[in-house]
């Protein structure tokens, strides 16, 4: 067997996170996880859907909500889940500055993402009164929409610390699977975000 220092592209694995018994080790508990994960996010729409028309003294969401800015917002999330799958790709072919490249402009849309949607939260706040306290539908709202951008941070410090960590070791077959892993988990709350675009404003313009 190879060592990590006689890696080459030419000798680089195909597919290098599942090489090794621990990277398929590291994708089986990914798995594991994310199902926990799917269901928590399950919970949180079921309680946004039974609470989302009860909204007391707030105005109405197609009042509040504003498309424009969410759009923007999924726009960046999105183009973050394409660069990712480039900085995989380069991490496939033993392109490690290629792929540290990709993932660093997959940390600023993300860090964008999460400006927008702060931003999103203060101007609901200042101008309508908005709160996660002043109705059923305002705490399921930002309960909802709020963890999900917990979960965008906590995937930012998980790939920053992945390639400050890892900047000076170049690739290897210990630490191919967690980049790949990281990347799943960014694609993943890229989806999430697909589901709240739709079930929290599409449906809250129709009222």
């Amino acid at each position: 067997m190879q060592t990590e220092e006689q890696l080459t592209a030419e000798t680089f694995p195909a597919s290098p996170e599942k090489a090794t018994l621990e990277g398929k080790n590291k994708f089986l508990g990914f798995w594991l996880f994310l199902g926990g994960e799917t269901v928590l996010f399950a919970s949180l729409f079921a309680t946004f859907l039974a609470l989302r028309n009860s909204n007391a003294s707030d105005p109405p969401t197609s009042e509040m909500f504003d498309l424009s800015l969410v759009f923007i917002a999924t726009m960046l999330l999105l183009t973050s889940s394409l660069t990712s799958v480039y900085a995989m790709y380069h991490m496939k072919n033993f392109a490690f500055g290629k792929m540290q490249l990709w993932l660093l402009l997959t940390l600023l849309l993300g860090a964008a993402f999460l400006g927008v949607e702060i931003y999103e939260f203060k101007h609901y706040t200042h101008e309508f009164g908005f709160t996660i306290t002043s109705s059923a539908l305002g705490s399921s709202f930002y309960t909802l929409v709020g963890t999900h951008g917990a979960h965008v941070a906590f995937g930012l410090l998980w790939i920053s610390a992945l390639m400050i960590r890892n900047s000076k070791r170049g690739l290897s077959l210990y630490n191919a699977p967690k980049f790949y892993v990281a990347s799943l988990y960014w694609h993943f709350i890229d989806v999430v975000w697909v589901f709240i675009f739709t079930v929290v404003y599409l449906m809250g313009m129709v009222g």
